[in-house]
C-alpha cells in the first residue's frame, strides 16, 4: 500500500473533515501533505462566500496528515494541532475547488512547525496562509 493510501484509509476516520467537509487528501509525503476540497453551498457564510472555518478545517487537516506522515506505517498519530494563526487572503467563492500545500518549517522532538498555503487554481488566487504549532502527545 502507498503513503497516499496509507494516509486516506487512515485519515478516512476523521469524518468531519473526510464525509461532511469533503476534503481530499491529494499528496503525502515527507513532512508534506497536500488536500483539496470544493466549495460548496453548505461551506458558503450569509455573503456566499467560504466560511474561515472551512479553510480551517481544510488547513488543520492537511497539516495533521503533513505532521504525521512518518507515522503512516504504524497507525499511530501522535501529533495534533496545539496552536495556529490564519491569514485570509481573498474569498473563496461557491463553486471553487481550493488546494492547501502543508509543508514543516520545524519538526522537532515534541513540537511542529508548520505552514499550509490554500490557494484558488480556479482563478490564482491565494486564499489563506495558515501557520500551526503541532505537538507531540
Amino acid at each position: 500500500m502507498t503513503s497516499l493510501e496509507q494516509a486516506r484509509e487512515i485519515f478516512g476516520n476523521d469524518r468531519y473533515a473526510t464525509c461532511l467537509t469533503g476534503v481530499e487528501i491529494k499528496a503525502v509525503g515527507n513532512h508534506e501533505a497536500s488536500c483539496s476540497m470544493s466549495i460548496k453551498p453548505e461551506h458558503c457564510n450569509a455573503r456566499g462566500v467560504a466560511m474561515g472555518g472551512a479553510l480551517f478545517t481544510l488547513a488543520d487537516f492537511c497539516a495533521a496528515v503533513a505532521c504525521n506522515s512518518d507515522s503512516l506505517d504504524s497507525g499511530d498519530l501522535h501529533w495534533v494541532s496545539l496552536d495556529a494563526s490564519i491569514h485570509y487572503l481573498s474569498p473563496a467563492l461557491l463553486g471553487t475547488t481550493l488546494e492547501a500545500r502543508c509543508t514543516a518549517l520545524k519538526h522537532g522532538r515534541t513540537t511542529a512547525f508548520y505552514q499550509t498555503i490554500i490557494e484558488s487554481p480556479d482563478n490564482g488566487k491565494r486564499v489563506a496562509i495558515v501557520e500551526i504549532t503541532m505537538v507531540f502527545c
